[in-house]
C-alpha cells in the first residue's frame, strides 16, 4: 500500500491536527463523534513511529522483550505497523501490561515507570496526536506541564510578571499532588474526555490500555484500578485532561 512520500504523510497529519484545533477553539462545546479513523490510519500510525523511534527509550524494550533495533531487523515496520493498523480497525488491540521499572529519587525514596512495549507505544502516539490538538484548546493558560512549545522557563517568566506589585496579587500557595499518576481515577478521567469526545471507539481504547496493568520488577502482575503509567506516552496529556478539572 503506497501511501505517497514520508513529507506527504506528516503534512497530512499536520493538517488535519490543525482543523481538530481551529475547531476546538472556535466551538468550546463542540464533541467529536468520528475520529478513531484518524487514529487508525496508517499515515497516522506511520508518523507515530517515526516519534516514537527517535526517541532514546526505543531502545527499552517493555514485557515483550522487542526493540526498535529487533522490530527493524526482525518483523520488518511495515508489517509491524500494518499489524497495529489491523487490530486498532477490528477493534481487536489489546494493550499490553507495562513492565515495572523503580527510579531512585534524590530523598532516597523512589518512583515508578511504566514502560509500554513499542507497539503500544506507537498506538499512544497516534492516540496523542489525535486527542492533543482539540484538549490544547481548553487547557489553561496558567497551564505549562507537558504541553507543546511551553517550557518551565515560560512558567518562571510568568512567575515573574505576575510578582510585581502592579499586578495586585497577594499570596503564593505552593503545594504538590502526592503521586499524581498514581492516582488518577479512571471514571473521572473518562467523564472529562467525554466532554469533547464522542467516539465511542477512542473510549473503549483508552480504557483499555489503563486497566492493561503492570508486571513488577519482581515479575508478578498487579491490576490497574487508578493511575496511568508514569513513563506512557499518553499519560501526560490525559493527566493534563484530568487535572483541568482541577483549573475549573
Amino acid at each position: 500500500m503506497n501511501t505517497g512520500t514520508l513529507n506527504d504523510k506528516e503534512s497530512w497529519v499536520l493538517a488535519w491536527q490543525t482543523k481538530l484545533h481551529r475547531w476546538a477553539v472556535t466551538d468550546k462545546e463542540k464533541k467529536y463523534e468520528d475520529i478513531y479513523n484518524l487514529v487508525c490510519d496508517l499515515r497516522t500510525l506511520e508518523a507515530a513511529w517515526n516519534h516514537v523511534k527517535a526517541n532514546k527509550g526505543s531502545k527499552t524494550a517493555g514485557v515483550d522483550g522487542r526493540t526498535r533495533q529487533y522490530i527493524e531487523t526482525n518483523v520488518g515496520i511495515g508489517k509491524f505497523l500494518e499489524d497495529i493498523r489491523k487490530d486498532l480497525k477490528q477493534g481487536t488491540y489489546q494493550p499490553q501490561p507495562v513492565r515495572e521499572r523503580k527510579i531512585p529519587k534524590r530523598n532516597n525514596q523512589f518512583r515508578y515507570l511504566g514502560i509500554p512495549t513499542l507497539r503500544d507505544r506507537v498506538a499512544q502516539q497516534a492516540l496523542r496526536m489525535v486527542l492533543e490538538p482539540i484538549f490544547e484548546a481548553d487547557f489553561y493558560v496558567s497551564s505549562y506541564a507537558y504541553r507543546p512549545g511551553r517550557r518551565a522557563q515560560d512558567a518562571i517568566q510568568d512567575i515573574y510578571h505576575l510578582a510585581r506589585p502592579s499586578i495586585g496579587y497577594s499570596w503564593v500557595i505552593e503545594g504538590d499532588i502526592q503521586g499524581c499518576f498514581d492516582h488518577v481515577h479512571h471514571g473521572l478521567l473518562l467523564q472529562e474526555i467525554r466532554r469533547r469526545v464522542r467516539d465511542e471507539k477512542v473510549i473503549r481504547i483508552i480504557r483499555k490500555m489503563l486497566k492493561a496493568g503492570v508486571i513488577t520488577e519482581l515479575g508478578s502482575f498487579r491490576k490497574t484500578i487508578t493511575g496511568t503509567p508514569q513513563g506512557g506516552i499518553l499519560s501526560p496529556l490525559l493527566a493534563n485532561i484530568y487535572l483541568s478539572r482541577l483549573d475549573r
